[in-house]
């Protein structure tokens, strides 16, 4: 089909309001709070903006028991780092700073509109913005952008981001990244072009429906390259957003100050409204939840809910909880089961796991049903092409023992057997799930050991799979929210074996189906949302026969915000409050 420009960007806001976020903010709902009671009602910002406001000045404090994982967008894969990002970091697309299913739509950043693509699906041309500048005052043209989408192809320096783009842009050209790129000017990425300063210029081996998504993420943001430092880049961002760094230790903060060189009349989704924005790490979620609500902090970064002895403080005083939100997050908690180690090798052992898990033990270690409705497979409901689908009888909420003691007998496991459970050390919540597990399992003489590892190094233990061998990790701890929203952004990086790297690695599992990869290329030429959700409800469906994933809950997080804040509201493409929206009142 034919598109000039205005049809093709009709046509991709279209496909992203039919398409459903794998962020579940407009599920929360909820009513307000008890009348009389302090603060704007519980779940109030789930799919509206509370206390709006363009009250400039104060700082905003941020808390987190876990630190970054890193603060180079292209190496940084949580889900609140992306969300930081919105203070210093701009791509040519970017979700719009609006509350629940609004903010799914993708909005021109850096680029001056929508991109023109071609009628075969394969060219995408943006226009960038005039008078764009970095923190340091020179200016952002294509060729930054080009050069920070390079990056990431150089995995040995640049590792542990998502790597979409490498896949779309690749196309056999085995890129090895600009610091050891031959060409002069260091842009020997063929499939993509820069005509002039203005222009940029994506050419796709075959059509993918996905990649607007990939150009509103970290990995494609501009990054000049006099001021790059390669490995160490995450030490100093340069900002091109309406804050730069001032500070960063790790293990312990950052401080965000304004950014003089950020234009807001070429920002408008941007509020920019505290003079200062700081992050502080504590080791101690008691601490933080202490501080939450004596309102020394004034929101929980991490956005995993609160522990269980501050949620029940807070569901027992109307006013306290008239000031929190428990939206579904688009997230799944799960622990993946590794065929890579044995005895998991043996199908019929993981079917044991999956029959003797005790579902409504794992979920009160989330925090009960605060925390999430149990799981019968591997995509949220809020996902296009979830149906469901429980073929191990998750949902009934009790182990099935008679059915996994036989899968234990059928894997030449009748006496049961030993392995490891690797978990996150400073996620309470984590560690809760594998000694639930654990508990579960020992009805199967089945023996669980539970190791505990330094949370911010998760990229290169559990996502390393000869980290796993090694260790013989045959059950992981971890959840997953989709990278962008939709089937692909939640399925993808879990099961796609072109996904598997050797750190950095979210396929735990190590599933190569060919049949599964070829599905995900058939689905991502699939103009039509409605056909592609059913390939990935056939994704999904195999996955999760395939006894490789214990999904535990569609996760919940019952948050804590400071009554002090302005416009707080949860964005259903990130999964979380959005912080960069976020001022205070006091100006304190």
């Amino acid at each position: 089909m034919k598109r000039n420009r205005t049809l093709a960007a009709a046509a991709l806001v279209a496909t992203l309001a039919l398409t459903t976020s794998a962020c579940g903010g407009s599920k929360g709902g909820g009513t307000s709070g008890a009348s009389g009671t302090s603060g704007a009602g519980f779940n109030a910002a789930v799919d509206k903006v509370v206390n709006p406001s363009d009250k400039k000045g104060g700082t905003l404090n941020l808390w987190t028991s876990t630190d970054a994982d890193s603060w180079d967008p292209g190496r940084a894969y949580y889900a609140s780092v992306w969300n930081m990002e919105r203070f210093y970091t701009r791509t040519l697309l970017s979700f719009d700073a609006k509350p629940g299913k609004d903010g799914l739509k993708l909005v021109p950043d850096l680029a001056s509109a929508q991109p023109e693509i071609s009628s075969d699906g394969k060219t995408y041309t943006f226009k960038m913005k005039s008078g764009l500048k970095f923190e340091d005052g020179s200016p952002i043209t294509s060729k930054d952008i080009k050069y920070g989408i390079e990056r990431p192809f150089a995995a040995d320096v640049v590792a542990g981001g998502p790597t979409y783009l490498i896949n779309d842009l690749d196309q056999g050209q085995n890129y090895k990244g600009p610091y050891t790129d031959s060409d002069p000017n260091k842009l020997g990425l063929k499939s993509v072009e820069t005509p002039d300063d203005t222009t940029i210029v994506f050419h796709l081996a075959k059509p993918d429906s996905s990649f607007p998504y990939l150009l509103a993420m970290g990995p494609a943001a501009p990054v000049p390259q006099k001021l790059d430092t390669g490995a160490k880049y995450g030490d100093h961002p340069v900002s091109s957003g309406p804050y730069k760094f001032k500070s960063i230790e790790p293990g312990k903060g950052i401080e965000l100050v304004r950014n003089e060189n950020w234009d807001p009349a070429s920002d408008p989704y941007r509020k920019a409204l505290p003079d200062v924005v700081k992050l502080t790490v504590t080791t101690n979620s008691d601490d933080m939840d202490a501080r939450l609500l004596n309102g020394t902090a004034d929101i929980d970064y991490s956005q995993t809910g609160l522990s269980q002895a501050a949620q029940a403080k807070v569901l027992a005083d109307p006013s306290l909880k008239a000031n929190t939100d428990d939206p579904f997050t688009g997230f799944i908690r799960f622990i993946s089961i590794i065929p890579k180690v044995a005895p998991f090798d043996n199908i019929h052992c993981r079917k044991a796991v999956m029959y003797a898990a005790d579902t409504t033990a794992l979920q009160t270690a989330r925090g009960g049903s605060y925390a999430g409705a149990i799981s019968g497979n591997m995509l949220p409901p809020n996902i296009a092409g979830y149906d469901n689908y429980d073929p191990y009888g998750l949902t009934q909420g009790k182990p099935q023992l008679d059915k996994a003691k036989e899968e234990l007998k059928a894997c030449g496991k009748p006496d049961g057997f030993t392995t490891t459970i690797a978990v996150r050390g400073n996620k309470d919540k984590e560690v809760n799930t594998a000694v639930a597990l654990q508990t579960a399992l020992k009805a199967i003489n089945v023996t669980v050991n539970v190791d505990q590892y330094d949370g911010k190094l998760y990229q290169s233990v559990i996502g390393a799979p000869d980290v796993v061998h090694q260790k013989g990790y045959g059950l992981i701890v971890m959840g997953w929210g989709a990278d962008f929203p939709n089937g692909a952004g939640f399925l993808q990086p879990q099961a796609d074996g072109r996904f598997i790297t050797k750190t950095g690695n979210a396929n735990y599992p190590e599933t190569d189906d060919p049949q599964i990869n070829a599905w995900f290329d058939q689905a991502a030429a699939e103009q039509d949302p409605a056909k592609a959700a059913e390939i990935y409800k056939q994704i999904n469906h195999k996955i999760t026969d395939n006894a490789t994933w214990l999904p535990i809950v569609d996760d919940k997080a019952l948050n804590y915000r400071n009554p002090r804040l302005t416009n707080v509201y949860f964005n259903d493409a990130l999964q979380e409050v959005d912080f960069q929206a976020l001022g205070v009142s006091d100006g304190k």
